[in-house]
């Protein structure tokens, strides 16, 4: 009798399991802190509803949605016309929140108000400026204490989103860095080490005294790090916050069709310079038994999903907007 109790009890958690639907993403890890946060508070609603997203960047994540090999993608630079050619099944973008690529420092000696214009910090990633105290940061900085520490740079070294939103930056801020480097989300660095992902280049910076780096701000905040306070269109020197994104897209008015909406170096008074639209990429193959799955829960997270944004540093899509696309997905 035991035996079959158990045999029973075996075969119940078994088709529990299985009648979990699961659905599988991949790519940015720019807003994988969010995303997490959506997908556990999503199958709260609905527990037949099983997320698994992997955090490979946002190069792997265009990868595996031309590849068919996940349900869909995420991205923080939107995908090229040849790429949207070449995908089997129309590919929408779905901007889910807006987020900041900072500029993370580790200096002894330096306090959390270091200001930079972009030419400059153009100017540390391409090995111009070499140590702390140089003459260009210290313009920029006249009352601070500079170390003659050496300056480390750490970027990606995976194909990613958040290269593409920096560098993009300092191509429209530096002439020279336009011409002989260039924006996307693999270029050929000139100097520093690389690391793999958000995660991989906010231990670095962590770890190691005199880097600088580029990271979405909530990696930032919650291990610490100095940030930066950049030079913006207004000629302000602004550090990233909620309501510094949200002023990034303050000037975007126009809700439908296209939505591979650029927001950096925004013209906007008060707004951070590199903010960013992050977009999930959705494969509109109706052969798919998911689709319906992943647009409903793109309803609830343009929706309930935005009120969980600021708590992580993420700023919420504007109400208009969001409105729009639920609409589209209905």
């Amino acid at each position: 009798m035991l035996k079959k109790s158990l045999m029973f009890l075996l075969l119940s958690l078994s088709l529990g399991v299985s009648a979990a639907q699961k659905i599988n993403g991949a790519g940015a890890t720019f807003p994988y802190p969010i995303y997490s946060k959506w997908f556990s508070e999503y199958q709260k609603t609905k527990k037949d509803v099983e997320f698994n997203y992997q955090s490979i960047g946002s190069g792997g994540g265009i990868k595996q949605v031309l590849a068919q090999t996940v349900d869909f993608g995420a991205t923080d630079a939107p995908m090229s016309d040849e790429e949207l050619k070449s995908a089997k099944n129309p590919i929408r973008h779905i901007p889910t929140v807006l987020g900041a690529v900072v500029a993370a420092y580790n200096v002894k000696g330096i306090s959390s108000d270091l200001k930079l214009d972009g030419q400059t910090l153009a100017d540390i990633f391409q090995g111009k400026i070499t140590k702390w105290n140089e003459a260009a940061i210290a313009k920029l900085n006249p009352k601070a204490k500079l170390p003659a520490t050496d300056i480390l740079v750490v970027r990606r070294s995976d194909g990613s989103g958040t290269t593409s939103v920096f560098t993009t930056f300092l191509a429209d801020t530096s002439a020279d860095w336009k011409s002989k480097v260039g924006a996307g989300k693999n270029i050929s660095w000139p100097v520093g080490i690389g690391a793999k992902g958000n995660e991989g280049v906010t231990a670095m910076i962590s770890q190691t005294d005199g880097a600088i780096g580029y990271i979405e701000l909530a990696f930032a905040l919650n291990n610490k790090l100095s940030t930066v306070a950049i030079k913006n269109k207004k000629g302000e020197f602004v550090t990233a916050s909620v309501e510094s994104i949200t002023k990034a897209a303050s000037n975007v008015k126009d809700f439908n069709g296209d939505l591979r909406i650029s927001v950096i170096n925004s013209e906007a008074k008060g707004a951070f310079p590199i903010s960013s639209f992050t977009w999930i990429l959705l494969p509109e193959d109706k052969s798919s038994a998911v689709l319906p799955e992943v647009r409903a829960f793109l309803r609830w997270a343009l929706k309930d999903g935005q009120g969980l944004a600021s708590e992580l540093h993420y700023a919420p899509l504007p109400k208009k907007m969001a409105e729009a696309i639920i609409k589209t997905l209905k």
